[in-house]
Parts: C-alpha cells; structure tokens; sequence
C-alpha cells in the first residue's frame, strides 16, 4: 500500500504537490517559506494554473475547518494572501473567487478567531488595486456579515471588541473596494447603506459610554462620506436620520451633534446645502413630534450652519428661513392650543410649555447662525423675507389666522421680531439705502410705536444692529462714556441721502418712544444708544442740528404735565436729553456750547441729582414724589444753544425752531389692544381719507393744539372700540351693509360715466324698455359751433 499511494502521489498534477509541499508536518512550524517561493513562481509562470490553485486550496481549508485543524488554516490564508498580493495577471478573477469563497467559509464560522482571519485576508485583498474589471462579483453576503459582526454580543469583552472591530475593518473593505468600480454593485444603494451605517454608528456610540472601537468606527465613517458624490449624499445621510429617530438619539443631543458634525467635515464643501436640506425636511416630518425631538433637529441644524460657514446653504437660501418660520410659528400654536391639532383635546401627548420655549429659542439662535453665513445682499433679503411675515400693525396680517388668537399673533411678532435680532446682529454695510429699503424699514418702525414694551425693545435693538457699523454700541452700554474713544467717520454721501430720505422718521420714532409709559430703564438707555449711533455713524451739519433740536424737545416733554407720565419716565427723558447733549458738545468741539453744557450738569449735579443719568439708570433710583419745580439753571436753554452754535457756522434759524413731531395715521394703527381695535380703526382712517377731505396739507398739523388733538382722538378711539365691542352683531352688520351699498352707488356712477358713450350732436332717440339710440343725422344738417367753422 505504501507503495501505490507513492506511485499515485508522483502522478499528481504538479500545482497539487506545490501546494501540499507549503503545510509541514506540524502545523505549529507555519508556513514552508522555500516551498512557498515555488509555488508562487510556478503560479507567475502559468498564471493560467492560478485558478486550479486557488480551488485545491479552497478544497484543502474546507476540509481543514470540518476537522477543526485551525493550525493548517491559517496556513492556507496566509499562502492565499502571498499569491493575491504577488500576482496581478488577467486571470487572477477566477483565483479571487476561489478566495472569496474560503473568506466566506471563515465568517461562517461560529470561531471567532476564524472570523477575525477572513475579516484580515479580506482587508488585504480590498486593499489590492486588480488590473482588470469583475462583472459578476457580489459583496452583498460580505455587507451582512460584516455589519452582524459590528453588532457583536459575544460574552467576553475583549473578544467582543476584537469582533466588531473586524467587522468595521471588513466594512472599510468592501467599500474601498466597490466605491469606484461602475461594474461592482452599487454599495450608496439604501440596501447597503441601510446596513453600513447604523452599524458603524452603533459603535460609535457604544464608544462613548466606554470602551469600542471609536476611533476606528469614526475614520472608517469619515472614508466613506468623503467618497460620497453629489447623487450619493442622500442615501448616506437618510441612515443616520432613521438612526436617531429609532433610538431616541434626538432629544440627548449630543450625539446626534456630533454625528452631523463628522457627516459636514467629512463631505465636500459643495455638498454642504444637502446634508442642510435634509435635516430641514426632516424637522418638518418631525412637526408633531415632542418639543426635544424637534430641538434636538433644530440644534443638529444650529451646528451644520456653522461648519458651512462659506455661504453654501444651497440656492434655496429663503426656503431655509421659510421652514424655521413655519416651525417657529407651529410651536407658539402648540404652546398656547396645548395640542398638535389645534383642539382642546390634549390626547396622549402633552405638550410641556417650557420646551416650547426652549425651541423656541433655539429656533431663534439657528437661524441667526444661517443669517451669519450668508452675503450682506442676502441677509438683506432674508430681513425683507422675516419681515413679510410678522403681522404689521395697520396692514393685513401676512401669517394665517391660528387657532390661539391674539396671544398667538403677539407672541408671533416677538418671536420674529427676535429673529430679526440675530440676523442683523453683526450687519455692516456701505449703502444704507440698498441694505435698508424703505419696505423694511418703515414696517420695522411702525413696531416702535405699539403699546407693547417688549416689542419696542426689541424694534430698537434691531435699529442699533443696523446703525452701528464701526462696533460702537458697547461703548454706550454705561451711559457715562468718554467720546474720544468712539470711531467717528466722515458721513458718505449714501448716508447722507439716507438721513434725507429716513431721518424725520427716526427723530419721531425716538421722540414718541420716549412720550411712552410702559417704557423703562432698559428702553430710555437703548434710545439714548440710538442717538448717539446717529451721531457717530450718519451725521453731519444739518442732522446734528436736527438732533440737538429733538434733544431741546425732550427736555420740554419731561418738562410739560399734559402727557401724564410717572415721575422715573420724566426723570428719565432729562437724563436720556442730558447725557446727549453732553455728548454732542464733545463730538462738535464748540467751546461755549461745551461750557454752557458742562454748568447745566454741575447746576444739576448739586441741586437735582435725579435729572442725571448716574442716578436714573440704577437699580434702586432715588426720585422727588413730583417734579413741579425744574426751572432755571438745570436747563438747557435753547436760545443759548442758538447763540453759541450760530458762531460757529449752525444754521441758526433752524436751532431756534423748536422740534415738533408730525402726527399721522400710523400712530393711531399702531396703538391698538386687539385685532378687532386694529380693524375698526382701519375702516375709520378709510372713511377719513376721502376725496374731499384730501386737501388738508401736512401743515395744519403744526398748529393744531397736540394735545387737545390726541385727547380728542383717544376719545373717539374708545368710542370706535366700544361701539365694535359691545353693539349687537346686527347693528355693526347693517353698518358695514349701508357703507358696502354706498359704495357700490359710487361705483354704478364711475362705471356709466366712463362706459357711456359721449354725446353726439347728431342726437339721440329713445327705443324701448327706456333705452337710447344715436339718430343718423346727415352731417349738413348738423350745427357746429361758430368757433369750429372756418
């Protein structure tokens, strides 16, 4: 017998005896290096052989595993590693599926040692760029296996570690090994990716509560983003969407954060405005999910703006506002309706008031975080955009009516109004008129005169943001400054132009702001930062004039017991003038106007402290019980202000005209309590504005007795309101049918006068049913007018 089986072992192909000639005896000596030489020149010089060599080897390890002979097995995958990384001829596809084949037989494996092995011979073989295209490979078993072992729940720790550590390694494998090849399978379909990446972020935050493979996981995730291309983007991002939904990953926040934070470092920069739409629809899904899921979002949304710090939030810049508005808007509803449906049925979802706010506010900071993103033009624009959809007091409400009312619409103005806060914080630009059309700003400041304190605070907050250019404003934040530390500019013609076009509007807006009883400390120092910006960012000549004019008129406000304001706002309009002025004299360097500025506060500083700011603007402010008696040396005179600035080269005639607002429709709309009021005071200015009464010039209004004035419309304002509040619906219905019928007898006599033809002085006759009809009259039979005949 041992002499057939001799003769029988010198009949076998010679590729079979190479190959036995590599396993020694004992398989604890490893790998027969000489042999090995042999066989992988033998399969260099008949690449043809390479096939049969890779089966035979196949057959061996096989047969090898089954006997539990693992000694012998890693010595079959070792010699198939040396001929893979040695031979790159056409016909090494056949030998690879031979290989493959014997990897696959390792991860079937339940060993986890044996696992491990065909997880490194793979990564080798990824790691080998072929020479020529496989049609018919498939990865698809690779993919599962490979992410099964990531999920790895093997008892021992370490092993459990090593396990799915090979499997991130395999996964980093068949990706670099399918991403650029057109022929493979495609690995960014969702069936693979919906396994790739939940696996490699199941390891990611398993790493964060101790141990795993972080590093690893987090390299591998960032390789195969950064292979991603435009079409890709989706269907890599979509995973890591449903990933955090299905395990609650939103509301922590700090791991879906850094998710998104390793997806926007690792994509291409272009791609950016993908990733950003994405989780935009994403949030509108999440619309009626709780308030810490739809955080979570928005604060994932808060990071990716800034990592696309370069402007690329995508060509639908607006749509990115749009649905943060919506959102901002869908919160309030919930906060005050306290249902997702706008009924009173709670359901089992309760909505928790306070994270609303917390939303709400992150909302808020988000889509300050886009604005800082984008272009001064586009900010512009998205400031227009955020404008267009606060309801303006005396213009059509532009959001929809929402099921919680009133207190929906003003907590809608604020959150806008806050929004626009962040998106003009940092605002800067050279043309004041381009950047701040009169659209924006004329809607702005008609916030500045609601009764609301919050909304006015906040219009003027917006005002310092687009004023100040040369970050100037914190050094109004103590009123007691030194003007030589501010950065003073001369005043381009644009500004002048925008002085022309908006100052009267300005002057008004702080002089009214100040007439205001709910204003506070808070509101009296950011109107004396208003006019100190002007001062220092658009003034010249004539507008510093203007503002020592409106200084002069505040002082007679607080002087003046008609307008029944509390004593702290009388106090505080002196300081607010004060301070100003004190300002003023040192930026205009005038000698006498400083000195005359100067005895004014030392006159004040020792008989009425409470006429200064250092004891206004405290804490605890100490104040007379009245104010009857503010006269002589604590007041500025504006004849002497006149005097000295009129040596100088001031225009003199315009010092000694004392400041007065004009009064318009707008400050009647603006101060409205409710929607109703707003209307009724609308169909009211209608009714006012008629033809007839149109030519009352803008004039008369300076010498009419303001006072007597808004004591009269305050009156017919309470009427107007009282009448809509307290009618019976069928008196205000058959008011609103008689103006609606008078109306239309208006228009009948437009229409018949513009469609009628025009007399003919041929005649005419009458026909039936009392209609007219022009009578042919030969035209020698007509009579002209001696003047048209010649």
């Amino acid at each position: 017998m041992p002499r057939v089986c001799g003769c029988c072992g010198a009949l076998r192909p010679r590729y079979k005896r190479l190959v036995d000639n590599i396993f020694p005896e004992d398989p604890e000596d490893g790998l027969v290096k000489a042999n090995m030489e042999k066989l992988t020149f033998y399969a260099l010089s008949a690449p043809e052989k390479l096939d049969r060599i890779g089966a035979y080897l196949s057959e061996r390890l096989s047969r090898d595993v089954a006997r539990h002979r693992y000694g012998y097995v890693c010595i079959a995958m070792e010699a198939l590693d040396q001929l893979l990384m040695a031979c790159h001829c056409q016909s090494i596809n056949l030998f690879v599926e031979s290989f493959l084949k014997m990897v696959r037989k390792l991860l079937e494996s339940d060993k986890p040692n044996l696992q491990i092995l065909g997880t490194n011979s793979f990564v080798k073989f990824a790691n080998i760029e072929e020479d020529t295209p496989s049609y018919h490979r498939s990865y698809d078993f690779f993919v599962s296996r490979f992410s099964e072992m990531c999920h790895s729940s093997f008892e021992d720790p370490d092993i459990r570690t090593k396990i799915r550590m090979a499997g991130i390694k395999g996964l980093q494998g068949v990706v670099r090994k399918t991403v650029n090849d057109e022929l493979q399978a495609n690995i960014w379909d969702p069936q693979h990716m919906d396994k790739i990446v939940p696996s490699l972020l199941f390891n990611l935050q398993s790493g964060e509560k101790g141990g795993g493979p972080v590093e690893l996981t987090e390299r591998c995730f960032r390789e195969l983003l950064g292979r991603a291309a435009y079409g890709n983007i989706k269907n890599a991002v979509t995973p890591v969407l449903m990933h955090l939904d299905n395990h609650c990953l939103w509301e922590g926040k700090t791991f879906a954060v850094r998710c998104f934070k390793i997806i926007m470092y690792s994509i291409q920069s272009q791609h950016s405005h993908l990733v950003i739409q994405q989780l935009l629809g994403h949030l509108d899904a999440n619309s009626k999910n709780s308030a810490t899921v739809r955080a979570g979002i928005v604060e994932v949304l808060l990071e990716a703006a800034a990592i696309a710090a370069s402007g690329s939030v995508g060509p639908t810049v607006l749509e990115v506002f749009n649905t943060l508005l919506r959102q901002l808007r869908l919160s309030v509803d919930y906060e005050l309706t306290g249902s997702y449906d706008g009924s009173t049925n709670i359901g089992t979802k309760i909505i928790k008031a306070h994270e609303e706010r917390q939303l709400q506010e992150a909302v808020i900071r988000t889509i300050g975080s886009f604005a800082n993103t984008l272009p001064t033009y586009q900010r512009s624009e998205v400031m227009l955009f955020i404008m267009g959809k606060i309801p303006v007091p005396g213009l059509h409400p532009v959001l929809p009516a929402t099921g919680s009312g009133p207190d929906g619409t003003r907590m809608i103005q604020v959150m806008l109004l806050k929004s626009l806060v962040q998106v003009t914080a940092g605002f800067q630009t050279t043309n004041m008129l381009t950047a701040l059309p009169s659209s924006f700003l004329e809607p702005l400041l008609s916030f500045s005169l609601t009764e609301d304190p919050e909304v006015r605070l906040l219009v003027l907050q917006i005002l310092l943001s687009l004023i100040d250019r040369h970050d100037n404003r914190p050094k109004f934040a103590n009123i007691r400054w030194v003007a030589a530390f501010l950065k003073v500019d001369k005043c381009s013609r644009q500004d002048n132009l925008f002085m022309k076009k908006h100052g009267q509007q300005l002057y008004r807006h702080i002089y009214l702001g100040c007439k205001e009883q709910s204003s506070g400390r808070q509101h009296y120092e950011t109107l004396f930062t208003l006019l100190g910006l002007l001062s220092v960012e658009l003034a010249n000549e004539e507008v510093v004039v203007d503002l020592i004019r409106l200084a002069l008129a505040l002082q007679d406000l607080a002087l003046t017991t008609d307008e029944a304001l509390p004593v702290y706002n009388r106090c505080a309009v002196h300081a607010v003038a004060a301070a100003y002025l004190n300002l003023i004299c040192q930026l205009t360097t005038v000698p006498a106007f400083c000195q005359h500025i100067h005895e004014v506060i030392e006159v004040r500083q020792k008989e009425s402290p409470h006429l200064l700011p250092e004891d206004v603007f405290v804490d605890n402010p100490k104040l007379p019980s009245s104010l009857e008696k503010v006269e002589g040396g604590v007041l500025f005179l504006q004849s002497k202000i006149t005097e000295v600035l009129g040596g100088s080269g001031y225009n003199t005639e315009r010092l000694a005209t004392p400041y007065v607002p004009q009064y318009t429709d707008e400050d009647r709309l603006s101060k409205r309590k409710s929607i109703g009021e707003t209307i009724s005071l609308q169909v009211e200015v209608e009714s006012r504005n008629s033809p007839e009464k149109e030519e009352v010039n803008a004039e008369k209004w300076l010498t009419v007795n303001i006072v007597g004035m808004e004591e009269q419309e305050r009156e017919r304002r309470r009427q107007v309101v009282e009448k809509f509040q307290k009618a019976p619906f069928e008196e205000i219905a058959a008011h609103c049918g008689a103006r609606a019928t008078m109306l239309q007898s208006k228009l009948n006599q437009i229409f018949e006068i513009t469609i009628r033809p025009p007399p003919s002085p041929s005649g005419t006759i009458s026909s039936g049913y009392g209609q007219t009809q022009s009578r042919s009259v030969p035209i020698y039979e007509m009579k002209f007018p001696d003047l048209c005949v010649y």
